[in-house]
């Protein structure tokens, strides 16, 4: 047997062998670590994305029910004032009715108690007038 005399050109190549071998681990595991910090990222990124999406969403929503309810505010409104119109026009008529049926009727005696209850109102309705402007 022959003593294995290592020669500079098998020792010059297991070094490059070496050293290319753990250059290529490193760029490798560069690589991977470069992919799941982008993949980790990409994630984060969407889910701010989403909940940004979604809070700006909420806020026109809620502008546009405000305004619906603004809308559906007025509106009703508007219908009370006219149904309180109609009421006090069928008020009077209803007292018109009243008084014209009281008229028509033989008893004399009752015929204008309307009308006087009427004129009692408007009296008691002009002093509490008076009363509310003195209290200004």
């Amino acid at each position: 047997m022959q003593p294995s005399v290592n020669t500079d050109s098998d020792t010059s190549r297991r070094t490059r062998t070496k050293t290319s071998g753990a250059s290529a681990k490193w760029f490798l595991l560069f690589w991977v670590v470069m992919i799941a910090i982008g993949v980790t990222a990409t994630y984060f990124y969407s889910s701010h994305m989403k909940t940004t999406m979604l809070q700006d969403l909420q806020k026109q929503t809620d502008a546009q029910l405000q305004q619906v309810k603004l809308s559906y505010e007025k509106q009703l409104n508007e219908l009370n004032k006219k149904l309180d119109a109609m009421q006090s026009k069928v008020e009077s008529f209803n007292e018109l009715l009243t008084f014209t049926k009281d008229n028509a009727s033989n008893k004399t005696d009752n015929s204008n108690k309307l009308y006087t209850q009427l004129n009692e109102v408007k009296k008691q309705l002009s002093v509490l007038q008076k009363k509310m402007e003195l209290l200004k």
